[in-house]
């Protein structure tokens, strides 16, 4: 977990308003869940992150009980570009927050309520840039020439997943 900066919080306080309006319009919240989506803490993943998009997280109490701590987002949606995505992964941890801790069939229901499901589909697509930002090796298939971004080299480990033929490191900085 990282500390947002001024720009960041804004933007994720216009996400929230813009989730809100959408949630309410859809599930019709009542008081307690609203005042609870308005006053969670936002925050930013670290940005190293590559696989996770968002997080809420809960602290457990001494009882048993969890207590919710903060919403986090990771920084790199918090831009033009990405902000309809971002729409939606805050809407994912909302649901979080108002009680569907497990991704199970009911919780995928609700998701499948977004009235954006292009936005929706854009995780594969945010994974891949954070992977190509972070890149510092391409795994190469010599035969089909795919590429499989990585920040450490495969040292000839690795098959490609289309041919199986061994994969050659090459040096981000080679790649045009």
């Amino acid at each position: 977990m990282a500390n947002a900066t001024t720009a960041q919080n804004g933007f994720l306080e216009h996400l929230r308003r813009d989730v809100l309006v959408v949630m309410q319009s859809l599930f019709n919240l009542d008081e307690d869940e609203h005042a609870l989506l308005s006053e969670v803490k936002l925050g930013v993943l670290r940005s190293n992150a590559t696989q996770r998009h968002g997080a809420t997280r809960w602290q457990r109490q001494s009882d048993g009980s969890l207590d919710l701590q903060v919403v986090d987002l990771h920084p790199a949606l918090l831009v033009v570009e990405w902000r309809a995505y971002a729409l939606f992964v805050l809407f994912h941890e909302f649901l979080h927050v108002v009680g569907h801790r497990a991704h199970d069939a009911t919780f995928r229901d609700l998701e499948r309520r977004w009235p954006d499901q292009t936005a929706a589909q854009q995780g594969k697509a945010f994974t891949h840039a954070r992977r190509l930002a972070r890149a510092r090796w391409h795994w190469v298939c010599p035969t089909c020439e795919q590429r499989y971004p990585r920040q450490r080299r495969g040292s000839g480990r690795y098959l490609c997943k289309a041919c199986k033929t061994v994969l050659v490191d090459v040096p981000v900085k080679d790649i045009q």
